[in-house]
């Protein structure tokens, strides 16, 4: 730490032994410095702030509103377009000297660098300009940055809401080129697709066409093999009733025997087969024995034994019918087999005429489609027109208008000049500092130890006689004076900046 402290206390010295030198580098930096400060011209911004009403309630209620981003977007390119910039520049100053395209094609660059659009809300626009020629006076600038602004402005309001109307006319005059153009298309499309439909109205499908026949009879056909599964069940069911009942039954009172009483077993058995029993069932077995003998006993005895059961005749009655049922339907079946592949045959016999009609068909669906797009892009851009005619749907309103800048917007010239006069004294200070390290010179003895490596026994302190210390006091007073220089020409500055300010205002 005390090594720290002696190095800066060195650097002080040698700083202060040569002050002369730092206060001359101070100068000279200074008066360089403030002149090429001086020299730099102020540059005034003007600012306005408008309103621009993008959307409108009505619009959004019937869905015809549009892209508020690309809205904003359009009226800031609206605003800073090469078009309206190139008005700005004839209807200024700026165009005084603009004699030719090369150099209006100039001064439109440098206007479009120094103009700006930003967009602070969706509907809320700020417009700002600035102005910093040389050939033109403080006040000058600042008027011109404001009419730059003011004409901008006044430029954006005669376009959008003067050659609106004419615009929206002009688009919908072209829609309705455009859908005059479509219209014939289409009317041509649907003649061709009737002509080709005539001459192959046999093969087209559709109604009455073969692909409808061959779906109508493939149809019924699943319909009669539902039908005919049915019918086989039925039989099926009815046959095996038929089975199971006896041809007769005994009546109380009439002769029995042999016969009686197979008529009897055989009752019996039908009904076990009723309740589920299988030929396996030992009761089954047993009675089916039972029916054997009887039967052989039946046989022996001869006539006639029972009374004929009304329940088998009708069972009978009905399997006849449900067979008759069936018969007609296999029948049906056959034929629509034979139909369906008739007009299998018929419709892969011209492949060709399927393919220009599935041709014919997207061409014209294609027009159809283009036309139907068009027809209600037109009648939205007609009522997005018929609303903006009568709900006047853009508004414009200056919310803030450009007003004549009182102060500089660039440079900030007190803060560059109080800069100026920092770096100067350390450049003056950074001068007498190296130039002390040029020169092998010590002004401690701990300094001179450390250079030479032998002991120091002592140092002799400095005695001025009385003419020598009053010299001394006189250059002390002339360096304060002469430090005390930069302060008052850094103020006197400062007041000509603030006084020329007060000028412009």
């Amino acid at each position: 730490m005390n090594t720290i402290f002696e190095e800066v206390r060195i650097a002080l010295y040698s700083i202060w032994h040569r002050r002369w030198v730092a206060l001359g580098v101070a100068w000279l930096v200074c008066l360089l410095a403030w002149l090429v400060v001086a020299g730099i011209p102020n540059s005034y911004e003007s600012k306005a702030r408008i309103f621009v009403q993008i959307d409108d309630v009505l619009s959004d209620q019937i869905g015809i509103g549009g892209d508020r981003r690309r809205d904003i977007e359009r009226v800031r390119q609206t605003l800073t377009s090469a078009v309206n910039l190139e008005k700005v520049v004839r209807a200024t100053r700026l165009g005084d000297k603009v004699t030719n395209d090369k150099a209006m094609e100039g001064a439109v660059a440098g206007l479009a660098g120094s103009v700006k659009v930003v967009s602070q809300q969706d509907n809320l626009f700020e417009i700002s300009a600035s102005s910093g020629r040389r050939a033109y006076t403080d006040a000058e600038n600042a008027k011109l940055a404001q009419d730059v602004v003011q004409k901008m402005i006044d430029i954006f309001r005669e376009e959008n809401l003067a050659g609106g109307r004419g615009e929206m006319t002009d688009t919908l005059a072209f829609m309705d080129q455009q859908l005059a153009d479509r219209q014939k298309d289409l009317e041509a499309a649907e003649q061709k697709r009737q002509e080709f439909e005539g001459r192959n109205a046999a093969l087209m499908p559709g109604t009455g066409s073969v692909t409808a026949k061959l779906e109508g009879a493939r149809s019924e056909l699943r319909g009669v093999e539902s039908d005919l599964l049915a019918a086989q069940s039925a039989l099926g069911s009815i046959s095996g009733q038929l089975a199971g009942t006896p041809p007769t039954i005994t009546v109380p009172g009439a002769s029995g025997g042999a016969k009686g009483a197979l008529s009897q077993a055989q009752s019996d058995l039908a009904g076990m087969r009723a309740k589920g029993l299988t030929d396996g069932h030992p009761d089954v077995i047993a009675l089916k024995a039972q029916i054997a003998q009887l039967a052989r006993a039946a046989a022996a005895e001869g006539g006639h034994a029972g009374t004929p059961n009304p329940a088998y005749a009708s069972l009978q009655s009905i399997r006849a019918d449900r067979q008759a049922t069936m018969v007609s339907l296999q029948s049906r079946k056959s034929s629509l087999q034979q139909e369906i592949a008739q007009l299998t045959s018929q419709q892969f016999s011209e492949p060709a005429v399927a393919a220009e009609a599935s041709r014919i068909n997207r061409d014209y669906d294609v027009l159809k489609e283009q036309y139907d797009k068009l027809l209600r892009d037109r009648e939205q851009l007609r009522l997005r027109g018929q609303v903006e005619s009568e709900r006047n749907a853009v508004k414009f309103e200056v919310i803030d208008p450009p007003a004549t800048p009182r102060k500089p917007s660039a440079p900030d010239r007190p803060m560059l000049l109080t800069l100026v006069m920092i770096v100067g004294l350390g450049a003056g200070c950074g001068a007498a500092f190296g130039l002390g390290q040029l020169r092998s010179t010590y002004a401690t003895t701990g300094q001179l130890e450390r250079a030479t490596g032998m002991p120091v026994l002592g140092s002799v302190s400095l005695t001025m006689t009385r003419a020598a210390r009053a010299l001394h006091w006189r250059q002390l007073k002339w360096f304060a004076g002469g430090a005390a220089g930069l302060v008052v020409v850094l103020l006197l500055l400062l007041a000509v900046e603030f006084m020329k300010r007060g000028m412009v205002a």
